[in-house]
């Protein structure tokens, strides 16, 4: 495992690349549709192909050992997260059309573009294993729970949506790969990488594009907004907290990191696209999705210098 100051230098290279999207953003080099190609790009084929590259090993002991510990934390993190969200939502004193954004923000993180980035620098291709994993539970909740946030009135579960997205379906079929004692070609697994490593320069141009989104009328108006620092800060410290419990059930370390972090990654960009399409307040949410990404560039290198300390 990495040393704090060894992971601080692994991040830097992240930070750059999300420069380089800022500035391409600001210089018009990206025009604006390029956020949405960029996005559709990532979960329609380099995250997919990342995913099932990575899966693509031998089932063991071991590794049905690590799944149960995924899966474990994975429930335990997103349960408090929805009981939580739900209570400071009710707390609230908001406007009808952020207190569904506010919930969404504190509940859902950009666990599929940030996290597997971080993921990838403490363990290659291990760590996205480990994230894939634990990302199962989370991602039938954001297409479902997620999407009834916002429609309550409504309250429909488009299963449709749910199993024919990209992130489901690769995961399904990596896993079907996993346990079946059948392997992808070695030209079909070599295509699987090359495009599949795309997913983090990207992942990190697309974030520093978005950032650059934000005008300063706007970043000084939503500053003074109380929950947006009650929902970063529940996001990105508090609720990743709770998952240390299971140092004490001897759960491998290497674990604990990736559920730890995962867990602490900013909020959902996808909080932003149902505002959008369910008629919430979208600009609210995107300033809470670019604020907690900003400040995750100092909460995740503190959490792991915790981890580090702890262990």
């Amino acid at each position: 495992m990495l040393s704090t100051s060894a992971f601080l230098q692994a991040m830097i290279p992240l930070y750059i690349m999300a420069l380089i999207g800022f500035l391409s953003s600001r210089m018009k080099i990206l025009p604006p549709h390029a956020k949405q190609i960029i996005t559709q790009l990532m979960l329609y084929i380099t995250l997919p192909a990342l995913i099932l590259f990575s899966l693509d090993g031998t089932l063991s002991l071991d590794l049905l050992k690590d799944l149960y510990w995924l899966v474990a934390m994975s429930i335990f993190i997103m349960s408090i997260s929805l009981l939580v969200g739900a209570w400071l939502r009710k707390k609230a004193i908001l406007p009808t059309g952020q207190k569904s954004v506010y919930e969404s923000l504190i509940i859902f993180g950009n666990q599929g573009f940030i996290g597997f980035a971080i993921a990838y620098i403490l363990m290659a291709e291990q760590g996205i294993i480990y994230l894939t994993l634990f990302n199962i539970y989370y991602l039938i909740l954001i297409w479902t729970y997620g999407i009834y946030i916002f429609t309550k009135s409504e309250p429909r579960i488009n299963w449709k949506g749910l199993f024919l997205n990209p992130g489901i379906l690769s995961t399904l079929l990596g896993l079907g790969m996993l346990f079946l004692p059948y392997k992808w070609p070695n030209p079909i697994l070599d295509t699987f990488e090359s495009i599949g490593k795309m997913t983090i320069p990207l992942s990190m141009i697309l974030i520093g594009s978005l950032l650059s989104d934000i005008k300063w009328y706007d970043f000084k108006t939503y500053c003074k907004n109380i929950y947006l620092w009650i929902a970063a800060c529940c996001k990105l410290l508090i609720l990743p907290s709770f998952l240390l419990i299971f140092i004490f059930f001897n759960v491998p370390y290497p674990l604990i990191i990736i559920a730890v972090l995962t867990s602490a990654m900013p909020s959902a960009s996808t909080t932003s696209v149902y505002a959008q399409k369910f008629s919430a307040d979208a600009s609210f949410a995107s300033f809470g999705v670019l604020l907690t990404t900003i400040l995750c560039i100092f909460t995740i290198p503190l959490l792991y210098s915790l981890l580090r300390w702890l262990h």
